[in-house]
């Protein structure tokens, strides 16, 4: 029987190029199109099968909102769990993903922190906007989980999580494990939420539980690999140098550090932040085991030193004063209900206040220990580039001192009590979303009044040492220029080798007319607008309460004064600016 059917019943197509089929074979045009099909129809085949082999029971989406890196960096880390699994991953920035695209995902892992007054990050808003609105897609065929990253010393713990949780589940998606909420050690609990939520997917999607075919190996490592120094075991660092930038007469202490890198391993780069792991102050604790009467206790005195939050008393520490002395002034500003009422009555009162206030029925020590919160690390924007100073990282920090004996705990540790050649115990704090572009050749603008001039001079230092031609300009102001323009002799000399293509100066009381950097962006709204649409790059670094949401202000009416188009379409200009990773911010 002939392999071949009759020539009449078959279509006419051309042999594919490098053909099987011998040039001499005996058959016609049209039967050797044929059998040049039946090859690459089982070639195919095999093909598929071979990709069905590797292929993932299923795509698991990361989406993160991070507004300093650390729901990014655990992302990624979900992801490598998910393809160690034998499921597909990805991760994504929230506000890249549509509600549209949402509703065509699957499964859908959100890890997300919160900031401000229970606020989304910054990459996060536009996502969050349009999945609250009454045209979001309805999301049955979805299933999710959430994991939040917080500090319970605020009201709005991990707010961002519970809203974008309670939302999904609104919208009709199915949760495949309970949210978990961190606190400030999330690494535990993080771990703990991946864990069960992958073992999950894995039994769901009939998944193989490990990863398979030739990419395996390079699926299961990790996106990033993670320094050992971290807040448990942080690097000995010593402190190099420890210089005053602000002049006498200023109402501000602004201190430059220098940290030697030495033999750690720890690789950065320009936008990152360095934590430091403060101690604290000697005199209050003492102060604080002499009002409880234990003065002698030198091991409670270590533990008060190095691991227990006593400058900042917390809610815990709070509501139990409230309750045990229901008569204390404490407890007479609670009772008004008004938060900011209580922000003002606590500043400046540390927890010895809070101790002396309640008087008599205040806790003793053995009552007080668990009350209160562990002492944390500060995160500090990086001042200086891996370029320009190898094995060397810079901080700008603001010495923080409220008059009498209340003072920022790591500001004052640096400034104060590490002695020169130091050792302090520091890491990395990555942050992926804020650096100088990728693109040499792209214009930066960057908005950094008071100690948020910080990663600009790493960005300026960076961008000079890789030659890049691209155009730079900083917006940057104080109180007065004679005591407060910190690097003013580095930035004169950045302009003048061309580095700094624009410098605008804002110096608030230099006049009698407040003058601000946001006045300044509107002065050059024309240029401003322009060196945009030519593809800049828009920093802000600084104060978030007030700094920030002004100078986006300012942002919004510069763009709607060039456009010309009102206001929607400036706040639409302006996401497409995030989106497209244009627009970013590193606020506190």
């Amino acid at each position: 029987m002939s392999l071949v059917p009759p020539t009449p019943q078959l279509p006419l197509h051309l042999p594919p190029s490098g053909s099987l089929i011998p040039a001499d074979a005996p058959f016609s045009a049209q039967q050797e199109s044929w059998l040049a099909g039946f090859i690459a129809g089982i070639a195919a085949a095999g093909r598929r099968k071979d990709a069905a082999g590797d292929a993932p029971a299923a795509t698991v989406d990361v989406l993160f909102g991070t507004q300093t890196g650390t729901a990014e960096l655990l992302a990624d880390e979900v992801v490598a769990g998910a393809r160690a699994r034998g499921l597909g991953g990805r991760a994504t920035a929230l506000d890249a993903v549509t509600p549209e695209q949402l509703a065509e995902m699957t499964h859908v892992l959100v890890v997300t922190s919160t900031y401000g007054e229970g606020e989304m990050p910054d990459n996060a808003g536009l996502f969050w906007e349009a999945l609250q609105s009454d045209t979001a897609p309805r999301l049955e065929s979805l299933r999710f989980a959430v994991l939040g990253l917080g500090d319970r010393g605020y009201d709005d713990f991990c707010q961002a999580a519970k809203l974008i949780d309670t939302r999904l589940e609104q919208l009709g998606a199915g949760r495949v494990h309970d949210r978990v909420d961190c606190d400030v050690d999330y690494e535990e609990p993080a771990a703990g939420w991946t864990t069960g939520v992958l073992e999950r997917l894995v039994a769901e999607t009939g998944a193989s539980g490990t990863a398979t075919g030739a990419k395996a190996a390079a699926e299961q490592a990790p996106a990033r690999t993670r320094s050992p120094w971290n807040k448990r075991t942080p690097y000995p660092s010593r402190l190099t140098e420890n210089r005053l930038l602000s002049a006498p007469g200023s109402a501000k202490e602004i201190r430059h550090y220098e940290f030697d890198l030495g033999d750690s391993g720890i690789t950065y780069e320009a936008g990152d932040a360095l934590a430091v792991v403060p101690l604290n102050d000697t005199a209050l604790v003492g102060a604080l085991l002499a009002h409880l009467g234990a003065a002698d206790d030198e091991e409670t005195a270590q533990l008060l030193r190095t691991e227990r939050e006593i400058r900042t008393p917390s809610k815990e520490l709070i509501a139990d004063l409230v309750e045990r002395a229901p008569t204390s002034e404490l407890a007479s500003v609670v009772a008004h209900g008004d938060r900011s009422d209580l922000d003002s009555w606590l500043w400046g009162r540390d927890v010895l206040d809070l101790l002396k206030d309640a008087g008599p029925a205040a806790p003793g020590l053995a009552e007080l220990l668990p009350l209160l919160r562990p002492l944390q690390a500060r995160q500090y924007s990086i001042a200086s580039s891996p370029l320009a100073h190898p094995g060397s990282v810079h901080l700008t920090v603001a010495s923080v001192r409220y008059g009498g004996r209340y003072e920022g705990v790591a500001s004052t540790y640096l400034a104060d009590r590490v002695a020169e050649d130091a050792a302090v115990g520091v890491y990395l704090q990555p942050n992926a979303s804020f650096g100088v572009p990728a693109d040499d050749d792209a214009p930066m603008v960057m908005i950094g009044p008071g100690t948020g001039i910080a990663p600009f001079r790493g960005f300026l230092h960076e961008r000079a040492a890789r030659g890049a031609a691209g155009r730079n300009w900083l917006f940057f102001g104080d109180q007065h220029r004679e005591t407060d323009f910190v690097y003013e002799d580095e930035l004169t000399e950045l302009r003048q080798r061309g580095v700094l293509t624009e410098l605008d100066l804002a110096f608030s009381r230099d006049q009698a007319e407040k003058v601000y950097v946001q006045t300044r962006m509107r002065e050059r709204s024309r240029e401003l607008y322009a060196w945009l649409e030519d593809g800049a790059h828009l920093y802000v670094c600084g104060d978030a309460s007030r700094m920030a949401k002004d100078v986006e202000a300012a942002l919004l009416g510069v763009i709607a004064e060039q456009r010309g188009r009102g206001d929607d379409d400036a706040a639409e200009y302006l996401a497409d600016l995030r989106r497209a990773k244009r627009y970013v911010r590193d606020v506190y």
